[in-house]
């Protein structure tokens, strides 16, 4: 009986994880649209409420802040283009050399890593309130 009990505990855990993933793609899929809103942007957010309905139908409710965590994809993303930067940055091609001018990847990686945190942090609290196993005060 104790086995059972604890393999749907797991099973609970890892559905709860899930549903953390796919807001974490709606997430992602809403700030990439906000940074592409001139060009793809509209489509990719009305991809994201659309998924966002769905997921607040079906899914369950604290996964939601995974959404915060996923607006820190395309951070990450910017972070890595710009890793050479800041200033001009040179690469050798077969007709000479291309220069672009990239920006300090510092800023994004760092608004990134307190947005992903942040949508993590407060899934772990949520879920360790809602299962009640927070220590009594002694």
């Amino acid at each position: 009986m104790v086995q059972r009990k604890t393999v749907a505990v797991q099973g609970d855990r890892l559905s709860e994880w899930g549903w953390f993933l796919a807001w974490l793609a709606v997430g992602g899929c809403l700030a990439l649209g906000l940074a592409a809103l001139l060009s793809v942007g509209a489509a990719l957010i009305a991809l994201s409420a659309v998924a966002a309905v769905l997921l607040l139908r079906k899914g369950h409710r604290n996964a939601v802040v995974g959404a915060v965590a996923g607006l820190a994809l395309p951070l990450f993303y910017l972070a890595y283009l710009n890793r050479g930067g800041p200033g001009d940055v040179c690469h050798a091609t077969a007709g000479g050399s291309s220069c672009t001018e990239e920006y300090a990847p510092v800023p994004f990686l760092i608004a990134g890593c307190l947005l992903f945190a942040t949508g993590f942090v407060i899934f772990l609290v949520l879920d360790h309130r809602r299962r009640g196993t927070h220590r009594p005060r002694t």
